[in-house]
Parts: C-alpha cells; sequence; structure tokens
C-alpha cells in the first residue's frame, strides 16, 4: 500500500490550497479528484475574490485564466413587474491589486492543479474515494474504486464538497437536511463583449454583477444572479431545497421565471444558451458545521459548510481554510503527532482568521430568513408601491404621499409587526 504524508481528497478551491503549499515545501501529497480533471465538476456562481486567492497562489491574475475584473457590484429586489435598485462602482477595482473576479471554475481550478502539479503533487484524477482507512482508531488512509486502490497517508484532508461522504464515513457529519441545503443551477448566455459592454456601462475589460432577490427566486428564499464574462453572461438562481419541495417548483422553472422578468430580459436579450450546470450548497450556517477534525484527518471548505450566502462567499472561505489546515498539517507534520489535539491548531488559526469570525456573526442569519417569509413577498410590494406614489408627478403633494405610502404599510404590516421584524433583522444579520 503506498503511503502519501498527506492525501487531499477533492480538487476544488479548498483541496488545492492544502495541496500546493504543502507541496511546495516537500510534503508528499496526493490529490484526488473523481473529474477527469480539476474543475470538470465544480461550479459556482463565478465571482473569485482577490486577496484569499494571492494569498496562497501569488499574483495569480497575471497568467491565470480570469474573466472580468468587477467593478461594480448590484442588487435588486424584484416584484412581478418592478426592480427596486442599489449598489457600488468604484473604478478602485478595475486596477491592481484588484478586488474580485468573475471566473469559470473548469478553467480556473484547472490552472490551480496545474500549479499544484508543478509543486510536486500527485494529482489522481477519475477516482472515488469510497471510505477512510482507520488504525487502532484513527483515520489513517483512504479506499478508492479502484483495484488495490487503497491508499496511506498521516493525515485525509476532506474537499470533497457540500455531502461529503469521508465527513459522513469519519463520523463527523450526518445527512443534511432539506433546510441545510440550497440548490442553484445557471446557464452561460454567449452575447458579444461590446454588447456586454454597452448594456451594464462598462469600460472594455470591466465586470459588473447583479445579485437579486424577492421574485427573482419566485419568491422563496434564496438568490439568483447576473454575472458579466468576457463574452458572455453567467444567469444563475437559487433556492433552499425545503422551499422549492414545499413550492414544488423545479430550479429550472426558477431560471426561466427569473430570464422572463421584465427587468431581466432586455439584458439577456439576443444571447445564446452556451452551457447548463447546477451545484449544491450548504445552507445551514455556522451553527450546522462538522467538527473541523478528528485523529488524522482535517474537513475543509464546503464540506464543513463554509459558505457565507450572505455575501455570496464560498470559494474565498474555501482558499482560506486550505490554507489554514496547509499550515496546520505542517506544524503535525513537524511534531509527527497527528492527533485531534494537534490538528486543533486548525480550528484555532480558522477563529484568527475571517472565515469562523463571519460564519459564527450571521450564526442566526439562516433561522431569520426561514421564519421571515415576507421578506421575499410583502416587504417588495411594499417598496414598488412606495416608489410608485412617491415618484408620480400627480398634482398630489409630497406630504401627502408620505402619508398615503405610511397608511398602506401599516395596513399591509401592523407597527408591532414592522418593529418585530426590525428586532429579528437586528438579532439575525447584526
Amino acid at each position: 500500500m503506498e503511503k502519501f504524508d498527506v492525501i487531499v481528497v477533492g480538487g476544488g478551491p479548498a483541496g488545492l490550497a492544502v495541496a500546493y503549499p504543502l507541496a511546495k515545501a516537500g510534503v508528499k501529497v496526493a490529490v484526488i479528484e473523481r473529474g477527469n480533471f480539476s474543475g470538470s465538476k465544480n461550479v459556482m456562481g463565478g465571482v473569485l475574490y482577490r486577496q484569499p486567492t494571492e494569498e496562497v497562489f501569488g499574483e495569480f491574475w497575471k497568467e491565470a485564466p480570469v474573466e472580468r475584473p468587477v467593478i461594480e457590484q448590484n442588487y435588486w429586489v424584484l416584484t412581478k413587474d418592478a426592480a427596486l435598485k442599489g449598489g457600488f462602482r468604484s473604478q478602485r477595482f478595475g486596477i491592481e491589486p484588484y478586488n474580485c473576479f468573475t471566473v469559470f471554475r473548469a478553467r480556473f481550478d484547472k490552472w490551480m492543479a496545474e500549479k499544484t502539479l508543478q509543486a510536486g503533487a500527485l494529482i489522481i484524477t477519475e477516482t472515488v474515494v469510497e471510505d477512510v482507512l482507520r488504525k487502532d482508531g484513527r483515520i489513517c488512509g483512504v479506499r478508492t474504486g479502484r483495484p488495490e486502490g487503497d491508499l496511506a497517508c498521516d493525515v485525509v484532508v476532506a474537499a470533497d464538497g457540500v455531502n461529503s461522504l469521508l465527513a459522513k464515513d469519519a463520523g463527523l457529519k450526518p445527512d443534511w437536511k432539506a433546510n441545510e441545503a440550497a440548490v442553484a443551477v445557471k446557464e452561460i448566455i454567449s452575447l458579444p463583449a461590446e454588447e456586454i459592454e454597452k448594456r451594464f456601462g462598462l469600460n472594455p475589460g470591466e465586470g459588473a454583477t447583479i445579485e437579486l432577490y424577492g421574485d427573482a427566486t419566485s419568491c422563496l428564499m434564496g438568490t439568483a444572479f447576473i454575472y458579466t464574462n468576457r463574452d458572455s453572461l453567467s444567469v444563475g438562481v437559487g433556492a433552499v431545497c425545503s422551499d422549492l419541495l414545499e413550492a414544488n417548483i423545479s430550479p429550472n422553472d426558477m431560471l426561466e421565471h427569473l430570464k422572463a422578468h421584465p427587468a431581466v430580459a432586455p439584458l439577456i436579450a439576443g444571447g445564446e444558451v452556451r452551457e447548463y450546470l447546477a451545484h449544491l450548497i450548504p445552507e445551514g450556517g455556522f451553527d450546522k458545521m462538522p467538527p473541523l477534525y478528528t485523529d488524522g484527518m482535517v474537513v475543509v471548505g464546503d464540506a464543513a459548510g463554509m459558505v457565507n450566502s450572505l455575501h455570496r462567499e464560498g470559494s474565498n472561505l474555501a482558499t482560506t481554510s486550505g490554507k489554514c489546515a496547509a499550515e496546520a498539517i505542517l506544524r503535525a507534520l513537524e511534531w509527527k503527532d497527528f492527533s485531534a489535539k494537534s490538528l486543533a491548531r486548525y480550528e484555532q488559526l480558522l477563529r484568527d482568521s475571517y472565515v469562523l469570525r463571519d460564519m459564527e456573526k450571521y450564526r442566526r442569519a439562516p433561522r431569520f430568513f426561514e421564519t421571515h417569509p415576507e421578506l421575499f413577498t410583502l416587504y417588495p410590494e411594499i417598496g414598488q408601491y412606495a416608489g410608485e406614489v412617491f415618484l408620480s408627478v400627480d398634482g398630489v403633494s409630497k406630504k401627502q404621499k408620505q402619508w398615503q405610502i405610511i397608511r398602506h404599510v401599516l395596513g399591509r404590516r401592523p407597527i408591532w409587526k414592522l418593529a418585530s421584524d426590525a428586532w429579528a433583522a437586528w438579532r439575525g444579520l447584526y
């Protein structure tokens, strides 16, 4: 049975962020990827943040296959036939060192894997890990689906995504429930670069994003998005699985509903669908995260539920968790101690970073959104009414319009309910 220092299961941002620095440090590390190359089965909305990735791979944007640096981020709340809009634009985001980029995972993950291979790691593709191996109660390797496919190691890294079989096999993670994960689908819609820049008000090479809520997700708990690539748009939508089941709506139906909205349709008009993708996203938040380590194993990225949905952050948390895991593993290798006590340094490094601080900050958010469906229905409708009344010039004074709006709001939502919602939002989001 071949022996490695570290075996990483999963060739996404989390797994490769572990393997790359370890390989550079001379550690004998293998990455096992079930796809025919890293990125072939990996999906995300398409925004990659610069700083966490730079900490692992250096000034990657100078050679990696990125699409556009994002200079403008927009937030739209949709009703059936209106859009309440807000956003931020800064030209500073369009110059080095940049803030974030749109990317295609199939291209970017493949590039990261090539860098990891060049650093000295072994990457094994088209291979499924079926179980962990144990010796004296400690995890000491993995069993693959290949003949004579048992591989030994000092530390296993579970980077195998939201439905992590390794974390389950290690007894760290139960099966997820329908309200703890979301299904997201997206299409890549081809458009000429010049047309994208015209429609989104961009200079050549610049990018923009739009996050959409309310009617964009058929009023279910979830989000939708439109991201600009070089010569295409990434258009997608996702919702919590339990809401989809209860509403009896398919993710594809939600996507078609989004694309037909009068605020969205002009942005994608004339585009040709080039690709369709789907992905599961962990939505349980901090309280549903599994233990992050045990004897001989650590759990990183989506496998550990590290997604901050409120801020559209997942790949950056995955990359930083991989970096922290690599640091903890290097010390464990130095001490030749692979016990849970030794690997606990991984969690401490995460607590010292933004990852667990942000996850803990929003630990109440999933429950808040789950118990306040009016955020996706009633409040957008109130916003539409207020906008139409206040912005109409019809001989009615602005003071009269203000009282008209107040009476409408209180007629739809009593003042004690408004106060209760505000308090719940404060507790859930602050």
